[in-house]
């Protein structure tokens, strides 16, 4: 930092003069001959400054001497040269750039940089306080969009939320009470006091709710931070778009200072706090939890909420076992409505060898609803980690392996209705991959001897594959067997391909986990399925589509310590 300063200093022209330099390198050159073969950066640079100033001041004087010396042979070719090198004097510091240049060096700087340089000097501190400096970082660092000059006072980001409470067009006490003063806010206090503060909480989070997780999208919405709570579709509408949740929010309350709101219940904005745990993890507070009560008591509030995660009321669920787990749901997530701690998580790293891309996306998991789960390929092995989860199979759980070296071509139309049939090619599979797995373990004179004694067949539909190859994209006919159960009758009737893998299964409470063998369906690029043998039922699963950010893994292995850590979580 002070090799920093001390650049600009001497770009600026402050400091020790050039002569009092000279002359402390001609005392030591004295003392020492072999330092006169050296020259670092900055005696090379006065050197070509000193150089162009000569040139520059020998011009000036060839100019002014043609001008009073009158015409001649000599005289003429003066005036000419003079005339060649005539122009603006070449600059020596930053100093003597223009403001507008200057403007647009300081604003390719990062932010955090800027206030250091507002100390080198007074020009520099002057220029900072351009406002294009700062809107230019407050859009290309965290991605604000709009004009705080052009923006209305009632149409900022969480409008709904304002006009709910206060009606915009009755400029009451109250209401001016509520809004902030943005009129006279400017983009640098928006960055040093909002988006830089908070810079830590922007991207993907998981909350601890215990087994059911959840999703929270931390964003930059005008002159807000939102974290937004992602919930699923209604069940079973799995291709539906994501439905979102204000959680709480952060803005500027006044010139110097942010605020944070928690946004959770049903009487608007209210005050909350943020406290930063430990990297990569923050949690939310409230300090108003009267705010998420309601006049009719807890009867009013669940009815309220089967509405919203549901959009169904307790008389349209007959299914006696799915109206506990709603009631379970409902009783232990309330308890985490005053405070609520959330870790970071990433989105998977796409390569180009990946079979789909991967990503966020919703399933069916029967009676416990939709799910989001995220899709991570890794080498010859694909996996789908649970987001949100449910008492049986918990949040940051491994749901599904698929083993990408092992395809499976289906049969016919009339054949893949047969529950046996499709039993039949999957468990083919399953024990080739617990005898290869045994076969690890033996030493490698038996293994070999095993291999060459052996006339078991290939895996089922894998005859003609080479190890480690999948066979091509060929779209084919598709129908789910008879007697397997789907939430979603409304599925793709056609598909690309076809694998063997393995889905996790518990007791409740995550008890007795085990994997058991089904089949991987990829339908397009945006969906797949998953057939569960034992459980004989279906899971559909559709992409995410919403544009997250400040959400991509710095690397592979921080995205694989990620997924090791969520399952710590929840074990």
């Amino acid at each position: 930092m002070l090799l920093r300063m001390a650049v600009c200093a001497r770009l600026c022209g402050v400091g020790q003069s050039r002569r009092c330099r000279r002359r402390q390198r001609h005392s030591q050159a004295n003392q020492d001959s072999d330092s006169d073969m050296e020259m670092d950066e900055e005696e090379e640079e006065e050197r070509v400054v000193g150089k162009a100033k000569d040139e520059l001041v020998g011009s000036r004087i060839g100019g002014g001497c043609h001008s009073s010396c009158g015409a001649g042979p000599s005289g003429a070719g003066s005036g000419a040269s003079a005339s060649g090198s005539a122009g603006p004097p070449h600059p020596q510091s930053l100093l003597d750039l223009p403001p507008e240049l200057l403007v647009e060096i300081f604003a390719s700087l990062p932010g955090i940089a800027l206030p250091n340089l507002a100390l080198v000097c007074k020009k520099f501190r002057q220029i900072l306080n351009t406002e294009t400096i700062w809107r230019r970082r407050c859009t290309e660092e965290f991605g604000m969009r709009d004009d705080l000059r052009k923006m209305e006072i009632v149409g900022i980001s969480s409008r709904d939320l304002y006009v709910k409470r206060v009606n915009p067009q009755v400029k009451s006490g109250r209401f001016m009470k509520l809004l902030p003063d943005y009129e006279h806010m400017d983009y640098r206090d928006v960055y040093t006091h909002l988006l830089h503060p908070y810079r830590h909480i922007l991207g993907l989070w998981q909350p601890d709710i215990g087994p059911y997780g959840g999703l929270l999208n931390v964003v930059v919405d005008g002159l807000f931070i939102i974290g937004w709570m992602y919930l699923p579709p209604h069940d079973p509408r799995v291709e539906d778009p994501m439905r979102r949740r204000p959680l709480f929010r952060i803005h500027m309350w006044e010139k110097n200072k942010a605020t944070v709101e928690c946004m959770y219940g049903h009487k608007g904005p209210h005050k909350g706090d943020i406290q930063t745990v430990k990297k990569d993890e923050f949690s939310t507070k409230c300090n108003q939890t009267d705010h998420h009560r309601m006049p009719g008591g807890r009867q009013e509030e669940f009815r309220t909420w089967l509405e919203e995660e549901w959009g169904r009321t307790l008389e349209d669920i007959f299914h006696e076992h799915m109206q506990e787990l709603i009631l379970m749901k409902f009783i232990y997530t309330s308890q985490y409505d005053n405070c609520l701690t959330y870790r970071r998580i990433y989105l998977p790293p796409c390569l180009p060898s990946d079979l789909l891309q991967p990503g966020l996306f919703k399933g069916t998991y029967g009676s416990h609803g939709l799910e989001i789960i995220m899709l991570s390929f890794h080498g010859s092995k694909a996996k789908a980690t649970k987001l949100t989860g449910d008492p049986n199979v918990p949040a940051g759980q491994l749901t599904l392996e698929i083993d990408l070296q092992r395809p499976v071509r289906l049969p016919d139309l009339e054949q893949q209705r047969s529950m046996e049939e499709l039993s039949r090619l999957v468990l083919g599979v399953h024990e080739e991959v617990q005898r290869a797995s045994q076969s690890r373990d033996v030493p490698a004179e038996a293994a070999e001897a095993s291999v060459e004694g052996s006339d078991s067949a290939p895996p089922a539909g894998a005859e003609d594959e080479e190890p480690g190859a999948a066979a091509a994209p060929e779209t084919q006919a598709f129908v789910l067997p008879l007697g397997v159960m789907a939430r979603n009758e409304v599925y793709p009737r056609t598909c690309k391909m076809c694998f063997y893998g393995t889905g996790l299964i518990a007791g409740h409470g995550f008890t007795s986990p085990e994997r058991t063998p089904g089949l991987f369906v990829l339908f397009d690029d945006d969906r797949f399925g998953f057939i569960w043998l034992e459980l004989k039922s279906f899971s559909l699963y559709s992409r995410l589509t919403d544009q997250l950010t400040h959400a991509q893994a710095p690397s592979m292995q921080r995205f694989e310590n990620m997924l090791r850590n969520m399952q710590s979580w929840t074990s």
